[in-house]
């Protein structure tokens, strides 16, 4: 699949800030996605040195139609707030292998609900022009008031004066997600297709798929130099 080549990776960590401080100015949410075919999940995992990526495509039946992965060495170091320049590189590496055409992308982590609003979904979905939505299993910043007890009850979680996300009861008895739109997509679409791919689990289906697929593969990798 292709994406846009935005800026360097190659860059310390105060030039990293400043690209986000630049690119949350291009993020679009005026966009209603409500009917898709085709979504991806994408889940990022480390070992030692490397990075590992992967990518599941399904569609509106859980059925896998594509799986796709990358490992490659990392660089940038870790810094909360910029998980992006550790994450991106892998991520657009395995996209790149992706033969299928997906309508929406989820991702194991935020999209707007960042300190700068430019968590991985939304950095990404800069790069790939697709819907992306971040669903992640912590809240980075904001508040919000508590979330019911009923499935698919949900609370706006706010930000400097904006809303940024959604925390959301996905399961009975298991704390909130948090979802916020990446780019090209509204907060309410994001939590409509959210719910669409939601299969009994507390994660959707895309991502808990992902990450069941990084964490085999990485026990396959662990103790080898990837090639």
């Amino acid at each position: 699949m292709f994406f846009r080549n935005l800026h360097s990776w190659n860059v310390s960590p105060k030039e990293a800030i400043d690209i986000q401080n630049r690119l949350k100015e291009l993020l679009n949410f005026n966009t209603n996605v409500h009917n898709v075919s085709l979504v991806a999940g994408v889940d990022l995992s480390f070992f030692g040195e490397y990075g590992l990526a992967v990518i599941v495509v399904l569609d509106r039946n859980f059925d896998i139609k594509d799986v796709v992965y990358h490992v490659q060495k990392i660089e940038f170091p870790y810094v909360p707030g910029l998980l992006a320049f550790r994450e991106g590189p892998v991520f657009l590496k395995a996209w790149e292998k992706l033969q299928t055409e997906v309508d929406v992308v989820f991702f194991d982590g935020h999209g707007i609900a960042h300190p700068r609003f430019m968590g991985i979904a939304s950095h990404m979905g800069l790069f790939i022009e697709k819907p992306t939505i971040g669903v992640a299993k912590r809240k980075l910043v904001g508040n919000y008031e508590n979330v019911p007890e009923e499935v698919y009850s949900y609370s706006y979680i706010k930000y400097n004066d904006k809303t940024i996300g959604i925390a959301f009861r996905s399961k009975k008895k298991t704390k909130p997600i948090f979802i916020s739109p990446g780019n090209l997509i509204d907060l309410q679409s994001s939590l409509h297709i959210t719910k669409l791919f939601l299969n009994g689990y507390k994660l959707p289906e895309p991502t808990r798929l992902a990450h069941i697929y990084t964490q085999k593969l990485k026990k396959e990798f662990i103790g080898k130099e990837p090639q």
